[in-house]
C-alpha cells in the first residue's frame, strides 16, 4: 500500500494537485478548512471556489502566454481546464466559466474519485511526517501562516502588497532610454549597464507628478489597514508628500549621464532594473503602486521611452501571502528545511487562477511520482510550465521577489527571430509550437522510475 498524500487547501493548486496524484494511483486526502473556519472571499465550502473573477482569462494558446498553460494543461488532463471547458461562458477570447457551477462540478469530480477523501477541518502546524503539498492560497489562515513563517524566517507572510509594474525590454524606446548603473558602479561591463534609464526634463515632471495625483486609485474596504510589503510606499503616496520627493527618491537623477543628450543634466529620472535572467522584462524600480489598471497605463506611457510600453504585469495592491519560493524550495517544489513538504499555487509566488492550478499540477506529480519510488523531471525553461516553475524557484530575483503571472518574458528567446512589435506575431508562435513539442515530451517520459 502506497503512502498517502496530503494536501493542504482545496482551491485551484489542492484539487489539480489531487487530481494529478490520485489518477496516478496515490492516495490522496484533502485537508479543507472551509466551511468550518470560513474567510473574507470565500462564500462556500465547495472546492475549487472562484473567489474574485470569472475568468480564466485568454485561451488563444497560439499567441498568448496564459492561453498556452491552458493547452498545456488539457494535455495533462488537467482537472481545473477540463471543468472550466465544461461551464464555459460567451467572452470573445477569454475563458469565462459559470463559477458555481464550476466549483460544484469540481467538488463532484474530486469526491467521486476513488484515491481521493477530504477533511474538512483547518491544519494549524507544519506537519513533522509524510508527504505534504501546502496550497493554501493568498488567504492562508492565521495560525499555519505563523507556522510557516517560524519555519522559514519570514516576519510575516500576510500584508497588503504594493508591487511595481513589469516591462516587456522589446517595447521600451532606446532612442530616447539608456543603459547605466548610477555612478557607472560595477565590476563588469553588464553591472555598469545594470539599469535602464529613462529621462525626463523639469515640465515632463511636473506633468507627470500632476497625473499621478489626480489618477483613480485602489482604496481600501473599511476596516482594512495598509502593511507595506518591506515598507515600500506605492509612488503616489510619496508623491502626495511633497512634489520633489520623487526626485529624491526613486526618481533621482544622479550618477547618470545620457548618451543621447551628453550635455544636457535631467531633471529626473525613471530606473528599470532586469527583473529575469534572460533580460526580456525590466521592473520600473520604486514604482510600486495602487493606481487602477486604465490608468497606470495612461500615466507611465508619460515617462520619455515608455511611450508605446507593453506591460507584463501592472502594478497593484492587495492582500496576500507568499513565500520567498527561489530562497526556499528546490526544483520540485519542495521546502529545503523540509523536504517532505511542498509549496503549490499562489503561496509559492505565482499570479492568478490558471498560474496557480498549474503549479498544483506540477507539484501533484513531482509528489505522487516520489511516493511511487520515481521521478517528474522539472519540466524545461521553454514550455509554460516549465519557465513558471524555472522563474519561482531560481530564476526571480530572490531580493525582489513579487507574484508573477505566466508571460512570453519568462520564456528563453527562439534564436533567429526578429524583435520588436512587427516581429512579435511570429515570435510568439515561435514560443508556443516549441513550447507544445517540448511538453509533450515531457509528458510522455513523466514519473521516469529513479
Amino acid at each position: 500500500m502506497t503512502q498517502t498524500l496530503h494536501i493542504i487547501g482545496g482551491g485551484m493548486a489542492g484539487s489539480e494537485a489531487a487530481w494529478q496524484a490520485a489518477n496516478a494511483g496515490v492516495q490522496v486526502l484533502i485537508h479543507e478548512m472551509r466551511p468550518k473556519v470560513g474567510t473574507f472571499a470565500h462564500q462556500t465550502g465547495l472546492l475549487g471556489e472562484m473567489v474574485c473573477s470569472n475568468s480564466f482569462r485568454s485561451d488563444d494558446s497560439e499567441q498568448n502566454a496564459v492561453g498556452l498553460l491552458h493547452w498545456e494543461m488539457r494535455a495533462a488532463n488537467g482537472l481545473i481546464m477540463a471543468t472550466a471547458d465544461k461551464h464555459k461562458l460567451p467572452a470573445g477570447g477569454a475563458l469565462a466559466v459559470d463559477r458555481d457551477p464550476f466549483a460544484q462540478s469540481v467538488t463532484d469530480a474530486l469526491l467521486a474519485h476513488p484515491n481521493i477523501s477530504v477533511d474538512y477541518g483547518e491544519i494549524t502546524q507544519l506537519p513533522q511526517d509524510g508527504q505534504w503539498i501546502i496550497a493554501t492560497g493568498p488567504l492562508t489562515s492565521g495560525a499555519l501562516a505563523e507556522a510557516i513563517a517560524a519555519e522559514t524566517g519570514t516576519e510575516a507572510l500576510a500584508f497588503f502588497d504594493a508591487i511595481a509594474p513589469i516591462v516587456y525590454f522589446d517595447s521600451i524606446n532606446m532612442d530616447r532610454a539608456w543603459m547605466q548603473s548610477r555612478y557607472d558602479k560595477g565590476e563588469t561591463e553588464e553591472e555598469r549597464t545594470a539599469y535602464l534609464n529613462c529621462p525626463m526634463d523639469k515640465d515632463q515632471y511636473e506633468a507627470f507628478i500632476d497625473a499621478l495625483l489626480a489618477a483613480d486609485k485602489t482604496e481600501f474596504r473599511e476596516g482594512e489597514t495598509a502593511g507595506y510589503f518591506d515598507g515600500c510606499l506605492p509612488i503616489e503616496v510619496m508623491a502626495e508628500r511633497g512634489r520633489e520627493t520623487l526626485r529624491f527618491g526613486p526618481m533621482k537623477p544622479v550618477g547618470l549621464t545620457n548618451p543621447h543628450d551628453p550635455d544636457v543634466k535631467a531633471y529626473a529620472v525613471v530606473q528599470l532594473r532586469r527583473d529575469n535572467k534572460l533580460g526580456t522584462l525590466y521592473n520600473m524600480v520604486g514604482f510600486q503602486t495602487k493606481m487602477k489598471y486604465g490608468a497606470q497605463v495612461d500615466v507611465f506611457k508619460m515617462i520619455p521611452g515608455l511611450e508605446n510600453a507593453s506591460f507584463a504585469r501592472l502594478g497593484g495592491i492587495h492582500r496576500n501571502s507568499f513565500i520567498n519560493s527561489p530562497t526556499l524550495l528546490d526544483d520540485q517544489m519542495r521546502l529545503r528545511a523540509r523536504p517532505n513538504i511542498r509549496f503549490a499555487g499562489q503561496i509559492t509566488g505565482v499570479e492568478g487562477y490558471v498560474e496557480s492550478a498549474a503549479m498544483g499540477l506540477l507539484a501533484g506529480r513531482m509528489a505522487a511520482a516520489e511516493i511511487l519510488g520515481g521521478t517528474a523531471p522539472t519540466p524545461p525553461n521553454t514550455t509554460a510550465m516549465g519557465a513558471l516553475i524555472t522563474h519561482i524557484t531560481g530564476g526571480a530575483d530572490a531580493k525582489t521577489f513579487q507574484p508573477m503571472n505566466v508571460n512570453f518574458g519568462l520564456f528563453p528567446p527562439v534564436e533567429g527571430l526578429k524583435s520588436g512589435r512587427r516581429g512579435r506575431k511570429d515570435r510568439y508562435k515561435a514560443y508556443t509550437d516549441r513550447a507544445k513539442l517540448d511538453w509533450q515530451a515531457w509528458l510522455d517520459r513523466d514519473a521516469v522510475p529513479a
